[in-house]
């Protein structure tokens, strides 16, 4: 996996493509490459190269491509080490067709050993090889379009792929399962894109390809058939993001403009789904009905990531406002244990991207259990939303910056909302006790502008605490998944390593972990637990371990426990979740700029995870 851009139209593709591959850039990759058909030669040229786009854009200028039919790709290795070899696109043996892939061949050896006996020559270690040798098998006497399908009937795994051939000169194939891919529509030209930033400069109009779904572009058409080659009519959806929002709008790194974000994406999120000062709660794309809710037994939450820890604090939420036992899986164990729901339990599949492989097999699993299935998601139209039965959209435009910030604050405030909805419809709360926290809920947004207000000091903190090996990040309660995002969001984008964990069980283990060498971040807002988490940091301090609090405004207390404090603005507990969250962002960034860390593209990680 990891970006796909292709391009069919009157215009230079090679310009096209880069610019599309840097959009994609917030992906993750370790190399990346593109192929296009020579202007008036009619053969294809491929120039591609670990390392980031800014090397392969430097290498175009030096051995520039033209023509106008051409794809592209960012790779994060899979099968094989990020080299000039395993980089996409890959070429079949007579050098006419060209393949890139985001996804993993899982038959892909023995395919492999198959095609080397039929004399067929590998340049590299990659599973994507496989694909374009067997189109060549099948494209001897027969057309691209009908080579690829009988290809992806070879293919076990996921795969989005698109191909061209130097034969066909007029024609850009795209095909997925298991793995995202859209086609953008143009006036007399047409894309096929894995994400819909890498060509939004282009066009806002969006075929979002199903499962088991073939496109065949040409300049002026776009053909949709299914593995079988029944045709499927498609209308294009428009994209309204502002392509501003992709842009780093004059901060240093994406991850620091999406901290700061978030006031305005909460105000204008809670603006549209409350269309009164105390509610209705409107969900437009929930269309799971009330009286199925009503009669709802339990709630099984998956996710993965930082939207597995949106889920636990979810879990919080709506056990104590709606009464209703919930449980939280990661999504890839999830898919693999024996589940004991029904028609009667009601599975919320949380993604940024709703693209994440395991929740999306999580998702189909619980719907073929007779489950019900609500998305919390970030992106419309994408993969998930299509298959549950309803969607809370989050509304957080895209989030570029590899560790999600914007999206984790989005997916707390949807469970929120959904929590009241649910308790409405269910009658667990008076409507006056919704109207009075959903009042509350409004003034969220005003309390993290003030802790944004604090930026300088939370990053003269956290220089001051780069140099330490190693974080333990304590909460509790609700906040105990809080802690959890934060060390995931530190070890992200820091490498440094941090855990987690909920303050009660430090006795029972991580104590031994304490010393001068590492630091504790305490999690001790105002709360009914307050008084145990100030017994937690005395045990902390008392073997020299070095804390940094998040407290509550007005907290004098505190000031006898620890010296470095941040203060977030007084709010019910229950809410203090989408407070802690600024500060503990904020520290992760500060800690990694300080170590000199690539903040928006951190190591070894992709944005949109859609492998197993």
């Amino acid at each position: 996996m990891c970006g796909i851009v292709g391009y069919i139209g009157p215009k230079d593709a090679q310009r096209l493509l880069l610019n599309g591959l840097k959009r994609l850039e917030y992906r993750g990759y370790d190399s990346s490459g593109i192929c296009t058909l020579l202007a008036n030669k009619y053969s294809l040229s491929i120039r591609k190269l670990p390392g980031k786009v800014k090397a392969l854009e430097n290498l175009l200028k030096k051995k520039p491509l033209s023509g106008s039919l051409g794809i592209s790709h960012t790779r994060w290795a899979t099968h094989g080490t990020p080299n000039q070899a395993n980089a996409h696109p890959h070429m079949d043996c007579r050098g006419e067709i060209a393949v890139v892939h985001n996804g993993i061949i899982e038959n892909y050896a023995q395919l492999k050993n198959r095609l080397i006996k039929e004399g067929h020559k590998f340049r590299s270690q990659t599973d994507t090889e496989v694909i374009v040798h067997l189109i060549e098998k099948f494209y001897k006497n027969s057309f691209l379009e009908e080579a690829v399908r009988k290809a992806i009937g070879e293919l076990k795994g996921a795969f989005a792929i698109a191909a061209i051939s130097s034969r066909e000169p007029d024609k850009l194939i795209g095909a997925r399962l298991g793995s995202p891919l859209i086609v953008g529509v143009g006036e007399g030209e047409n894309f096929l894109a894995s994400d819909a930033p890498a060509i939004m400069d282009s066009t806002r109009d969006i075929i979002f390809l199903n499962e088991n779904e073939i496109a065949v572009l040409t300049k002026e058409e776009v053909r949709i058939t299914d593995f079988s080659g029944k045709r499927i009519n498609k209308t294009p959806v428009r994209i309204n993001w502002d392509v501003a929002q992709a842009q780093k709008g004059g901060f240093p790194h994406f991850m620091l403009k999406e901290i700061n974000e978030q006031p305005g994406i909460l105000e204008k999120f809670l603006n549209t789904r409350l269309k009164r000062e105390n509610g209705p709660v409107v969900f437009e794309e929930q269309c799971i009905p009330e009286e199925q809710l009503k009669n709802i037994k339990g709630i099984e939450i998956v996710a993965c990531g930082t939207a597995y820890h949106a889920g636990l604090v979810g879990k919080y939420i709506i056990e104590s406002i709606c009464g209703i036992p919930v449980c939280v899986d990661v999504s890839s164990e999830f898919r693999y244990r024996k589940l004991l729901i029904d028609k009667q339990t009601l599975v919320i599949a949380i993604s940024q991207s709703g693209e994440t492989a395991d929740t999306l097999a999580g998702a189909k699993e619980a719907r073929a259990h007779g489950a019900s299935v609500l998305a919390i998601c970030n992106v419309l139209g994408s993969t998930l939303t299509r298959e549950s039965d309803g969607v809370i959209y989050t509304h957080a435009g895209p989030e570029i910056g590899v560790a999600s910030t914007k999206a984790y604050t989005a997916q707390l405030t949807s469970l929120y909302l959904f929590a009241f909805y649910l308790a409405g419809v269910r009658g667990t709360l008076a409507q006056d006790k919704i109207n009075k926290y959903l009042q509350e809920l409004r003034g969220i947004p005003q309390m993290q502008e003030e802790i944004l207000k604090n930026q300088a000091a939370i990053g003269a903190l956290s220089r001051r605490h780069s140099h330490f090996g190693s974080f333990l990040y304590l909460g509790r309660n609700i906040n105990y998944p809080s802690a959890l995002e934060g060390a995931l969001k530190l070890k992200e984008i820091s490498y440094i390593p941090a855990e987690g964990y909920a303050a009660g069980e430090m006795k029972h283990g991580p104590i031994a972990l304490i010393d001068e060498y590492r630091a504790v971040v305490c999690i001790a807002c105002e709360s009914k637990v307050y008084e145990k988490m100030i017994s937690n940091m005395q045990e902390i301090r008392a073997r020299n371990g070095k804390i940094i609090a998040i407290a509550t405004s007005g907290d004098t207390k505190i000031k006898d426990q620890v010296r470095e404090v941040v203060f977030v603005p007084r709010c019910s507990e229950l809410f203090s979740p989408l407070l802690v969250a600024l500060p503990l962002q904020l520290l992760a960034y500060h800690i990694a700029v300080k170590r000199g860390c690539d903040v928006d593209q951190p190591r070894n990680l992709a944005k949109s995870v859609t492998v197993e």
